[in-house]
């Protein structure tokens, strides 16, 4: 009777392990197929994230750029790809992950999405999504300043005071060659930054004015934080994201900076809740809603969430406690949200790119 008690045991937990190892199966979407492409304006190191995470959860899933599910590209550079692309009435890719709202009600407009249902996404998400269903929040950027703290006694020295806003890091007379920002024209972040400080609520275009005429240097990131830290720069706006990356890559390696900061800005944060979209089929490159359904879906769940922490950006998820690495509390910069009239810069996108070129560029 032992023997037999003890074979119909061993054979009771052999049929809980299958179960188990059954549901553990279930759960990665084995069954998706077919082929994706997603325009994406996410850095290179979260693609990467990102790539290794769907092939994991979607094996079955061809990528479709040279083993890579993401085309990179600034946002407002894949916006002028897309419109390219939209005179043959077909995209190069299936879904898109851009960095500004303002692309997305575009899209909708000209009938170029596919509306996707989230379950609970009321209760789900702490930003607007779009209540049909057409793009969702996935990331937030968020829009600030920095400096150098080894250097404040000698720009003190030079009559320089590190700014503590938007508005005097654009107008103090006395910064006047020694700021610097990304390019509207090619960066999604800073077109968004752009529209909302020159929104009439907030500055107008007298920020340009004065962009203008403190000589704003134009030029990416990377450039910008090494000016800062050889002292050619006192200020520059960029993305919390680029500085956060950069302290915490030079902390594992050993080598801590003390030359690099982020600033808040006391007139408010710039928050780009950047968005996913699924193409319409009849516009997509490999016609696979199926398969963009189940990844917009996989980009709203937990494990996505935190890679997005991980890429030193903001979770959407309503309630949600994990911050990038060395940041602040989401809540807390909500608050302090300046906002951006994503109707008045998908409206009006022309004219803020034209007053930025005219005012700006050629000065």
């Amino acid at each position: 009777m032992k023997t037999v008690k003890r074979t119909m045991a061993i054979l009771l937990s052999a049929l809980l392990l299958t179960g188990i190892c059954t549901v553990s199966a279930a759960a990665v979407n084995e069954d998706v197929e077919g082929t994706l492409g997603i325009y994406s304006s996410m850095y290179q190191f979260v693609i990467d994230m990102m790539d290794e995470a769907l092939k994991e959860e979607f094996p079955n899933l061809t990528p479709a750029y040279d083993g890579s599910f993401f085309f990179y590209g600034g946002t407002s550079s894949l916006i002028t790809k897309i419109y390219g692309e939209m005179d043959t009435g077909v995209l190069g890719c299936d879904m898109l992950l851009v960095a500004e709202p303002a692309f997305s009600l575009e899209l909708k407009d000209a009938d170029y999405l596919e509306p996707v249902e989230i379950e609970d996404a009321d209760e789900l998400l702490r930003f607007p999504y779009d209540g049909e269903g057409y793009w969702y929040p996935v990331r937030v950027c968020n829009m600030i300043l920095a400096y150098n703290p080894e250097m404040t006694d000698e720009w003190a020295a030079k009559g320089v005071t590190i700014p503590h806003s938007f508005k005097d890091f654009a107008s103090d007379p006395a910064l006047k060659g020694y700021i610097s920002m990304g390019d509207p024209m090619t960066s999604g972040t800073t077109f968004a930054a752009v529209a909302s400080l020159t929104q009439e609520d907030h500055y107008g275009e007298a920020f340009l004015d004065w962009l203008s005429a403190n000589e704003v240097m134009i030029e990416s990131g990377s450039t910008a934080i090494t000016k800062l830290q050889t002292g050619e720069c006192a200020a520059i706006m960029i993305l919390e994201e680029s500085i956060l990356k950069a302290l915490k890559e030079a902390e594992d390696a050993g080598n801590p900076l003390s030359n690099l900061a982020c600033i808040y800005p006391e007139d408010g944060v710039v928050l780009i809740p950047s968005t996913v979209m699924t193409v319409a089929e009849e516009h997509s490159a490999n016609v696979n809603t199926e398969a963009c359904e189940a990844v917009e879906q996989w980009l709203l769940s937990e494990e996505a969430q935190k890679l997005i922490v991980q890429g030193y950006m903001h979770s959407v998820f309503a309630g949600s406690e994990e911050i990038p690495w060395n940041s602040i509390d989401t809540e807390e910069l909500i608050r302090k949200d300046l906002g951006v009239n994503w109707e008045n810069a998908y409206r009006h996108r022309e004219e803020i790119n034209t007053a930025w070129t005219e005012k700006v560029t050629t000065r």
